[in-house]
C-alpha cells in the first residue's frame, strides 16, 4: 500500500510542479492532448477507410513527436528539472524506505548476534535470580545521589520478559564468574505513572514518557555492582567504569542493546528490543 502511494505522490507531484511552473509546459500538454485526439480520430477513421495499414502509420507517429517535444523541453529547462527531480523523488524514496520494517531501526535497534557458546548456554538451564538485596541497600547517600527515587523502583524478576531475564541473568553470571564483579538489579519493570513522575524530574534523568521505555514492557533493567555490602553505581569509580564496559561487552554478545552507547549514556542500561512490541 506504501508504495503503491509513493508512486501516486510522484505522478501526481511531477504533474503539478510541471503545469504550475512551466507554461511550455501546460502548452506541451495541449498540443499532446490535441494529438492524442488526432491520433485516435485518424485510427478510426483508417480503420474505417484504410484498414489496419494506416493506423499502424498513425501509431508510430506520435510517439517520436512526444519523444522530441520531451528532450527538448529538458535540454530548454535543465536547471529547473535538476532541482524539481530531486526534490520528488526524495520524498517518494523515504516512502519506499520506510515501508520496509528494516529501514525502522529506531524500534528495533541492531544487536549483535550470539555466538555459538552464547547460544548454547541460553538453550541449557534455567537460570535463577539472585537473593534479593536488603532495601536499606537502596537507601545510602551515594545512591540517593546518583539515582534518587530508586528505592520504590520494582526489582522483581517476575515482571520481566522472561527471555530478558535469562540473558539478563547469563549476563550477571558470566560478569561474576569470568570478570570477578558481582552485579545488582536497581530496576526492572516501571510502570507507566512511574515512568511519567521520573521524566517529570527532567531530561538529566530520563526523556522517556510512559510506554516509550522497554521498561513498561519487562525488556529492560538498570543494574550496577555490589562491592564489598554497599552498591558501586557512579562511574566515576574507576572500578565500577572498567565493569560498565565490560558489562556492556557481556550484554551486546547476548543480544542486547546497551545504554552506554547511547547519546545520553546510561552505563548500567540493557534491553531487549523485540520486534512489534512497542508501537510508537
Amino acid at each position: 500500500m506504501l508504495i503503491f502511494l509513493a508512486l501516486l505522490y510522484f505522478c501526481l507531484a511531477t504533474a503539478a510542479i510541471w503545469l504550475a511552473l512551466f507554461p511550455s509546459g501546460r502548452a506541451l500538454l495541449g498540443r499532446g492532448l490535441f494529438m492524442l485526439r488526432q491520433r485516435w480520430s485518424r485510427r478510426a477513421l483508417g480503420w474505417q477507410i484504410a484498414g489496419s495499414r494506416y493506423a499502424g502509420a498513425v501509431r508510430g507517429e506520435l510517439p517520436r513527436d512526444i519523444r522530441g517535444n520531451i528532450l527538448r523541453f529538458i535540454r530548454r529547462h535543465r536547471i529547473a528539472c535538476a532541482v524539481g527531480v530531486p526534490a520528488i523523488l526524495i520524498p517518494s524514496l523515504l516512502a519506499l524506505a520506510l515501508s520496509s520494517p528494516a529501514m525502522l531501526p529506531v524500534y528495533e535497534g541492531k544487536t549483535a548476534a550470539p555466538d555459538v557458546q552464547v547460544a548454547a548456554l541460553l538453550q541449557g538451564e534455567r537460570l535463577v535470580p539472585p537473593v534479593a538485596l536488603p532495601p536499606m541497600a537502596f537507601t545510602t547517600a551515594e545512591v540517593e545521589l546518583v539515582r534518587p527515587m530508586l528505592v520504590n523502583a520494582s526489582r522483581n524478576w517476575g515482571l520481566l520478559h522472561p527471555d530478558f531475564s535469562q540473558r539478563l541473568l547469563l549476563a550477571f553470571k558470566i560478569m561474576k564468574e569470568k570478570h570477578g564483579y558481582e552485579m545488582a538489579l536497581l530496576e526492572g519493570y516501571r510502570s507507566p505513572a512511574r515512568q511519567d513522575e521520573l521524566a517529570r524530574a527532567g531530561s538529566h534523568v530520563t526523556n522517556a514518557r510512559a510506554f516509550q521505555s522497554w521498561h513498561q514492557y519487562g525488556l529492560a533493567a538498570d543494574c550496577a555492582f555490589w562491592r564489598d555490602g554497599k552498591l558501586v553505581i557512579s562511574e566515576k569509580d574507576p572500578w565500577a567504569m572498567r565493569g560498565y564496559q565490560l558489562y556492556g561487552q557481556v550484554a551486546e554478545q547476548l543480544g542486547l542493546t546497551w545504554g552506554g552507547r547511547w547519546k545520553m549514556m546510561d552505563f548500567g542500561h540493557t534491553e531487549l528490543r523485540m520486534r512489534g512490541v512497542m508501537q510508537r
